[in-house]
C-alpha cells in the first residue's frame, strides 16, 4: 500500500511520541528504589530472624535485620563513586548473638545509664537489671537490641523503608507499663536516612529511644576515626562522675569536648582531662544548641580522603558522642578486619543520661493518653 503525504507524516509523528516516550518511562523506573527479604538466620528460641535491604534510586544500599532493628550495613559512595560499607557489624545472624557493643541496634526502653539501677515515680522506686556495673544501661539485659521485631517494608515514588513494631509487658526488664513501640526507618532518593519512634503507653515509664550504628566513613574495617573531622552543634555537654552518671551542665568552651568549630576526632581524644578519663576517650551528652521541638543540625563529619560527609539533624534534646573505646581487636567484621579501639564512632540522638533521676534534665516521662514522637535523618553526601 502507498502511503499519501500526510498520512506518512502521521506516522512518523506517531513513531516520534513514542521514541521520546521511552528514555521518560524508563527515567521513572530507575528512579523507583526497592525493598529485598530474605532469610537471616534464627535465634536460640528458634525465632526466625529475616534481612531487608533497601535500595534507592542512587545505590545507595542500607541492609537491616529484624533481630534488634539492627542496620547490618550502609553502602554509600566515595568522590571517586567508589561503593564501601561504612557502618560497623557482621555477615551473619551469630556474632549478634553474643552480646557485641550495640552495632546497629535500635536502643531501648531507656538509652544510656539509669544510675544504680533504679528509679522512683509516683512514690514507688523501681528496680531495673543493672548490666553495667553499677548501673542500668541501654534497656538493661534483654533490651529492645536483643528482641525479634516485626517488619512491614513499603516502596513510595521517593523513598523506601521498614516500619519496626515491638511491644513491652508490663515490668520488662523492671520497667513498669505495657509499652508499644513502632520505629521508621526511611531511604530516599535525596540520600537520607530516616528515624522516626513512636511509644504508647498504658502506666507512667520513662521512655529513651535512640539508634546505635558505629560509622567508619572511609569505611568499615579501615582503620581508625581519628583523622574524621567532626562538628557537633552543642555548646554545653553533661559532666560525668567515674560511673559515667552526669552531674549537671556545664559549657564546651575551652574543654577538649568543645567541636563547635570542625576538629578531627583525634586532635584532643588523649587530652589530660578528668571527663577524658572517666570516658577512656569521648563518652558524653551533648546538650545540643535547639531551635525548639523543630528537626535541627546537630552534628556533621567528614572524612578527608573518601569525601564522604555524614550529617545528622534530630528533634531529640541532645547526642551521645562515643569513640569506641572499648573495642579491643576480639570482633572481626565483614570485611575481615578485626575492630580495634576507635575504629567506629557512634553519634546517638536522645534525651540525657539518668534523666528519671535528674529533674533538671528535660523529662523522659511518657504518660498513657501519650505518643512518644522523636526523629533523626542521616543524610549522606560527598564533598
Amino acid at each position: 500500500m502507498r502511503l499519501t503525504p500526510l498520512v506518512l507524516l502521521l506516522a512518523l509523528a506517531a513513531c516520534t511520541n513514542t521514541d521520546a516516550q521511552k528514555p521518560a518511562a524508563a527515567a521513572a523506573t530507575a528512579q523507583k528504589g526497592s525493598v529485598n527479604k530474605a532469610p537471616f538466620g534464627k535465634t536460640p528460641a528458634g525465632e526466625s530472624v529475616d534481612v531487608y535491604t533497601l535500595t534507592n534510586a542512587g545505590g545507595i544500599e542500607v541492609r537491616a535485620i529484624t533481630f534488634g532493628g539492627i542496620i547490618t550495613s550502609i553502602r554509600i559512595p566515595d568522590r571517586t563513586g567508589k561503593i564501601d560499607d561504612v557502618a560497623l557489624g557482621f555477615n551473619t545472624l551469630e556474632p549478634y548473638l553474643k552480646n557485641p557493643p550495640y552495632f546497629g541496634a535500635i536502643i531501648g526502653r531507656y538509652a544510656n545509664r539509669i544510675a544504680k539501677g533504679r528509679f522512683t515515680l509516683d512514690g514507688h522506686t523501681y528496680t531495673l537489671a543493672v548490666n553495667n556495673r553499677p548501673n542500668h544501661l541501654h534497656g538493661g539485659i534483654t533490651g529492645f537490641d536483643k528482641v525479634v521485631w516485626k517488619a512491614e517494608s513499603f516502596t513510595r515514588p521517593d523513598a523506601v523503608g521498614l516500619v519496626f513494631t515491638h511491644t513491652s509487658p508490663d515490668g520488662d526488664e523492671g520497667y513498669p507499663g505495657t509499652l508499644a513501640v513502632k520505629v521508621t526507618y526511611t531511604l530516599n532518593n535525596a540520600n537520607e536516612l530516616a528515624f522516626e519512634y513512636e511509644a504508647t503507653t498504658d502506666k507512667p515509664t520513662p521512655v529513651n529511644l535512640t539508634q546505635h550504628t558505629y560509622f567508619n566513613l572511609a569505611g568499615e574495617g579501615n582503620g581508625d576515626v581519628l583523622g574524621h573531622i567532626l562538628t557537633i552543634h552543642a555548646s554545653a555537654m553533661t559532666p560525668v562522675d567515674q560511673g559515667l552518671i552526669p552531674t549537671g551542665v556545664t559549657t564546651v568552651a575551652g574543654t577538649p569536648f568543645d567541636f563547635r568549630t570542625p576538629a578531627p576526632i583525634g586532635a584532643r581524644i588523649n587530652a589530660t582531662d578528668q571527663q577524658i578519663a572517666y570516658g577512656n576517650g569521648y563518652d558524653h551528652n551533648y546538650v545540643l544548641d535547639r531551635r525548639g521541638d523543630e528537626l535541627t543540625p546537630a552534628a556533621r563529619v567528614e572524612e578527608p580522603a573518601s569525601g564522604r560527609v555524614l550529617e545528622i539533624a534530630t528533634t531529640e534534646p541532645g547526642m551521645q558522642f562515643y569513640t569506641g573505646n572499648f573495642l579491643d581487636g576480639t570482633l572481626t567484621g565483614k570485611s575481615g578486619h578485626p575492630y580495634a579501639r576507635r575504629t567506629g564512632f557512634a553519634l546517638e540522638t536522645q534525651h540525657y543520661p539518668d534523666s528519671p533521676n535528674q529533674p533538671a534534665f528535660p523529662s523522659t516521662l511518657l504518660k498513657p493518653g501519650e505518643t512518644y514522637r522523636s526523629k533523626t535523618v542521616l543524610a549522606f553526601k560527598v564533598k
